[in-house]
């Protein structure tokens, strides 16, 4: 069966919610979506996910647009999973921190790594109060992996499993996402120009089937509605924080832990793609073999993938690969 029909059979009805929680700030209210099977009325700790973005872009961006009818959202309530996907302060609906209505250069990077873990307990207070559960998984993409990874490591009594995609750890030298100079707040992110920069991590040969027909635009739509503000402008932008470029700068990028994944004694899966540029192959082993307390670990490296693939060919591998690991009991 190919990954398109795989991708179609027999999906229960889904709920969606959209949800805004407060912060620990005030004046500062987050978003959770929330999806769920419609029939699912009995809620468990091993049911139940919280998915964190990257640096970037959402966690409606990357987790819930639809390729071939379908998002990673959809997919994990589909198995029966009741799935939120925050979106930290300054991303997607949540509230934007006010310096981000004036120009960057007038404040300092927006929302480092420590807002974002902050961010993130709250949504997982909020989650564990109204499920009346006592833990939850947590799944995290490429920054979020920093931010999960990080959380989890001083919460491990709150966490089930921790899934990374391609999560930021030590690198060698600079990042591709930091452009260099000086830092302001935020910077404008030109997204319908992202594709070039997505598809040169890919063999040229591989190019023009990563991206499933449609994708790209449809990704891009749903981004660019994420600040309505900076997709107004011609040519369109959407504005992004910088904190965690600045984070990104002065720890990883620097040969400098951000946390100890040693503190993470939780079962870890570690998700990578073959052309990651992003989050190279090393920087993936490097953490793999830091996390020396995890009750178990696991590695699932996919091929002809880069650091977006989970909205790539073979996203229902990376898919396929986490459900495995959130349904498996060992204990």
């Amino acid at each position: 069966m190919n990954q398109q029909a795989s991708a179609r059979v027999d999906r229960p009805e889904i709920v969606v919610e959209d949800l805004m929680i407060p912060s620990d700030t005030a004046g500062i209210s987050l978003h959770l979506r929330n999806k769920r099977p419609v029939a699912l009325e009995t809620f468990s700790a091993e049911r139940t996910i919280l998915m964190m973005h990257g640096a970037t872009y959402s966690s409606g961006s990357l987790f819930d647009t639809p390729l071939d009818g379908l998002s990673f959202m959809d997919h994990l309530a589909g198995h029966g999973y009741d799935v939120f996907a925050l979106d930290v302060r300054g991303y997607g609906q949540s509230t934007r921190p006010p310096e981000m209505d004036a120009p960057p250069e007038q404040s300092e990077p927006l929302v480092r790594t420590e807002a974002g873990v902050r961010d993130l307990a709250s949504a997982v207070a909020y989650i564990l109060k109204q499920r009346r559960i006592a833990r939850l998984n947590l799944v995290a993409m490429s920054w979020g992996g920093s931010v999960a990874g990080a959380y989890t490591a001083g919460n491990n009594d709150k966490v089930v499993k921790l899934a990374l995609v391609a999560p930021l750890w030590l690198l060698q030298g600079p990042a591709p996402i930091d452009a260099g100079g000086r830092l302001g707040g935020y910077r404008n992110v030109p997204v319908l120009d992202f594709r070039t920069r997505w598809l040169s991590a890919a063999p040229e040969a591989a190019r023009s089937s990563l991206i499933p027909a449609g994708g790209f635009e449809r990704w891009a739509n749903i981004s660019l509605a994420t600040d309505p503000l900076g997709s107004a402008q011609a040519p369109p932008i959407m504005r992004a924080v910088n904190g965690p470029i600045l984070d990104i700068r002065e720890y990883w990028a620097a040969g400098k832990r951000l946390y100890d994944a040693g503190d993470i004694r939780v079962p870890v899966l570690l998700v990578h793609a073959e052309w990651d540029q992003d989050v190279t192959i090393a920087s993936a082993q490097d953490l793999f073999l830091s996390l020396k307390h995890a009750p178990y670990r696991r590695w699932a490296e996919i091929g002809e993938g880069t650091h977006m693939v989970l909205l790539e060919k073979n996203r229902l591998q990376a898919f396929d690969a986490i459900n495995q690991f959130l349904a498996e009991d060992y204990s």
